[in-house]
């Protein structure tokens, strides 16, 4: 009888221990865990995938360009994705940020003409303020050569100029509103003709910039091809040199 009862005593004080012991478990789990800080205890959140298109306040709109392997004339294949304006930036869109409008042949439609490597300077800084952002810039000449060819869609020089281009041969002397000629494989408006467009690339030789594209004007049009260059002063004014914006995700 004495044994019996030493045993019922031995296993009570063991299940004691036990719950004891799990007590105290519970309690270093729930200091532990007050102790990790919130970050570490949640799970990361996934990646945001960037969204395809977007328009800004001042009314322009962008597509999101992939990278590409594709690689021809000038420019090495582009790495990263980027944002680029569907069409030229226009008049309106200029006066929306800067508050002037210099260009010669006038329409809020028509790309914004007369414009310097610095005036573009000016209105990305004036941009990215008026945006609270900081990832509006041109586009490099990698970008732009890129985007021209659709990654490797379009030839280099156009089959069907007519129907893409503002050019010397049906310009009528002047540039035209944007978006009027068929867009390339990628959605993208008058990368050929209406206006040169200023690229962030330096030329060969100091002192100048690369523009792309050519324009509705004989002077400098070359034929339209998406490798073409055009070699002027980053402080030179003329009525054929315009551009569009780009902007990293």
């Amino acid at each position: 009888m004495q044994e019996n009862n030493a045993a019922v005593r031995s296993a009570a004080a063991g299940r004691r221990s036990l719950r004891c012991g799990l007590a105290m478990a519970l309690v270093c789990a729930a200091v532990a865990w007050r102790a990790t800080p919130q970050q570490a205890r949640e799970p990361a959140p996934a990646a945001q995938t960037p969204q395809r298109t977007f328009t800004n306040s001042a009314g322009m709109r962008f597509v999101l360009i992939a990278p590409s392997s594709f690689q021809k004339g000038y420019y090495s294949p582009v790495s990263k994705p980027f944002y680029l304006q569907v069409t030229e930036v226009t008049q309106s869109q200029w006066e929306a940020v800067m508050g002037t409008n210099p260009s010669k042949f006038r329409g809020p439609d028509r790309p914004v003409e007369l414009v310097n490597w610095e005036d573009v300077q000016e209105f990305l800084k004036r941009l990215n303020a008026k945006e609270k952002d900081g990832r509006y810039r041109l586009p490099t000449g990698d970008e732009w050569e890129c985007a021209c060819r659709a990654g490797g869609l379009e030839p280099d020089e156009a089959d069907n100029l007519d129907e893409v281009a503002w050019s010397p041969d049906n310009s009528m002397g002047q540039t035209h509103p944007v978006g009027q000629k068929k867009p390339n494989a990628w959605g993208l408006f008058d990368l050929r003709g209406n206006v040169w467009e200023w690229v962030d690339a330096e030329s060969f030789g100091p002192g100048a910039r690369w523009l792309c594209g050519g324009s509705w004007s004989d002077e400098l049009a070359g034929p339209f091809r998406c490798t073409d260059r055009g070699r002027i002063r980053p402080t030179n004014r003329v009525g054929l040199s315009g551009f569009r914006c780009a902007r990293t995700p």
